[in-house]
């Protein structure tokens, strides 16, 4: 389990002002505050690790928003699911099986294994272009109508920290802190002296 999904966060906001960015239970009681201070329940609630929208039920005490906010318990199946391990359905062509079949430990062991040794060979790849996919709808939702979209949008895929922090340099202070904070480790860092040495 990587660190992002030890720490899943979420974000809510009223119009472009940040409530509150936290884990879930801590964000919640913030916007219920928030929401019970102001008697608008008009928020946007973002999951920080998909950039997506997601909808929580205020209407009650704080308890009862926490409890309808808990996920369900897991359904009894195959697994071992007190050690973190889920079953779910593969599907290979035979000579992927006949070759598992053939590695020590068994096919799941396999498996981990050869997940594992693709981590390690790129572990940032697939956490960098997470991250950027969430920025990109989180600006969508947010920011679809503030200038200079369409060019933000490229150089964040064309990962150009420097424009893309230049060209949302205008856009409401929360929303474009949030947007740099979803972004800073995917979004290299041009070190000094490079320009030089590319003369």
């Amino acid at each position: 389990m990587d660190a992002m999904e030890e720490r899943r966060t979420f974000t809510s906001f009223a119009g472009t002002k940040l409530i509150a960015s936290a884990d879930l239970k801590s964000m919640l009681r913030r916007t219920k505050e928030h929401i019970d201070r102001k008697g608008d329940a008009s928020v946007l609630i973002f999951a920080d690790r998909s950039g997506e929208q997601v909808d929580f039920d205020f209407r009650g005490t704080i308890d009862d928003v926490l409890q309808r906010a808990e996920p369900s318990a897991p359904r009894a199946g195959p697994g071992r699911p007190k050690l973190g391990v889920v079953s779910r359905e593969v599907t290979l062509l035979p000579r992927h099986w006949e070759w598992l079949e053939q590695q020590p430990n068994g096919i799941s062991a396999a498996m981990r294994r050869l997940v594992d040794e693709a981590r390690k060979q790129s572990p940032n790849r697939g956490d960098s272009r997470r991250a950027i996919d969430a920025a990109s709808r989180f600006m969508w939702a947010m920011a679809g109508n503030f200038p200079n979209f369409e060019e933000a949008s490229r150089a964040l895929f064309a990962k150009d920290r420097k424009r893309f922090a230049s060209l949302i340099r205008a856009w409401p202070k929360d929303v474009r802190l949030h947007l740099l904070e979803l972004v800073k480790d995917a979004l290299p860092v041009a070190k000094r002296g490079a320009a030089a040495t590319t003369r």
